[in-house]
Order: structure tokens, then sequence, then C-alpha cells
């Protein structure tokens, strides 16, 4: 049994079919192959274009998938689908054009490692619902300004949109922290399309999860003084990372 419909033949369809930002989904009754995964007879299938969703993480997919593919089994089955002579009855042609794949690939660590020149703020967000949490490495410092080794920044808990403008950043990818002058000093990130993402948490590789502000300041990501009384020192209200991340 597989989801949408024969589109996204693999380990992991349900991902690949919300990170392609599919509206419409379906499932497919197939024969097993002697060699190959995914590569048998399609026997039964949701009828194109298939079904609106609505869904936004696997867990709701997989919500609207199940009951379509136990109905379509059990109906499978008692229509004698299985018996030889097995028809092959996908869609190829007509109404639904040529008959296109994409390899639903198991997720792994680099599907989640985030690249900001390249994923707008949507896709950011979309692939934090989908395979969240989101990682990418950034170099620390020690107390006295040395640079480290770089470390893996776990974005635990996502981001959010910021509502509005802002224009104090010195490059797309590279965080800064605004707002140190008030109570609850925020991680801005500036997106490849514009927009600008708020970080809710960070994990530094090996700590763990905390505000991304205090996480930043503890590990030397910024230039923040370690005492919060010498805040009111500094000559402005928001302070970049030391590097951009990677």
């Amino acid at each position: 049994m597989e989801a949408n419909l024969g589109r996204f033949p693999g380990p992991a369809p349900l991902h690949h079919t919300l990170l392609e930002d599919r509206k419409t989904t379906g499932v497919t009754l197939q024969t097993l192959h002697p060699t190959s995964f995914d590569k048998g007879r399609i026997i039964a299938q949701t009828p194109y274009p298939g079904i609106e969703h609505g869904a936004k993480t696997v867990e709701e997919l997989r919500a609207v998938t199940a009951p379509l593919g136990a109905k379509l089994l059990l109906q499978s089955l008692k229509a004698g689908l299985f018996v030889p002579p097995i028809l092959e009855v996908g869609w190829y042609g007509g109404e639904s054009g040529s008959r296109s794949f994409t390899h639903a690939a198991k997720i792994g660590p680099e599907d989640r490692h985030l690249d900001w020149t390249t994923w707008s703020a949507n896709e950011i967000l979309r692939r934090q619902r989908v395979i969240g949490p989101l990682w990418n490495t950034i170099e620390t410092s020690t107390n006295n300004g040395e640079r480290k080794a770089a470390r893996r920044i776990i974005w635990d808990h996502g981001f959010r949109l910021l509502e509005g403008e802002c224009h104090l950043f010195p490059a797309t990818g590279h965080p800064i922290i605004v707002g140190l002058h008030g109570p609850a000093p925020e991680v801005y990130i500036r997106t490849c399309d514009g927009n600008v993402l708020i970080a809710n948490s960070i994990k530094i590789e090996g700590g763990v999860t905390t505000e991304a502000f205090h996480a930043a300041k503890r590990t030397g990501l910024a230039p923040v003084p370690k005492g919060l009384d010498k805040l009111a020192q500094l000559p402005h209200d928001f302070v970049a990372f030391h590097s951009r991340l990677g």
C-alpha cells in the first residue's frame, strides 16, 4: 500500500508529499515485485487527481490516508483483484498526463540541514513541520574571543515568522540578537526571500535546549557580555553573531 497515487515510490511517501507541497493525495495498492521495492503492478488506486488532504504534518496526512488504504484494500480483496490474470490499472495518460515519479527516499540528517541561501521562509517552516528539527553548523568563541571548531546548532522548536520589516541584518543566514535592552531579547535570521524568522529556542550540540538568546550568549555565538547588567553599556539594541550559519 502506497500513498499519493504512486507519485512517490519509496520508504517516505507521506513526507515527500508534504515537502513538495502537494495539495492532493491518495492511496495505491500494488503487488510485490520479486526484486525491487515499489515496482509491483498497481491493481487499485484512488482516482486521479486524488483528494485534497489539508494536512500540515505527517501525522495529519497519515490520518487521512490510513482509512483510505484500509477501505481500498478491503474492496480489492472482496473483488479478487489479486487473482491472476492481474490487470495494471495505474493512471498513465489521458487527463492525468504523463506519469511522473519522485523517489520518496528515507529522510536523513542532510534533509534537515537548513540551507539559508536557497530555502525560503515558507520552505523552512514547512520542513520544520514535516521533518524537523532542522540544524546548522556555526563557529563558537571562548570568553577571550578565541574561535572554536564549528558546532552543530539545532533549532529544536523551530521558528516563527516576523510580522513587519527589519533592516538590521548583515547578510542572509547571519543571525542577530534584537532587543538587548529589553526584557526578552530574540534571535532574528533573514531568509533568502527577504523574510525574517525568529528562533524559538536553540540546542547547541552536546547541550540542552534553551531560549535562543541565552544559548547564544552562553556559548559565545555572539559578542554579548556575560553579565546582564552590562547590556545597558552596549551602544546598540542589537548585535550580530560572530559568523553566518553553515
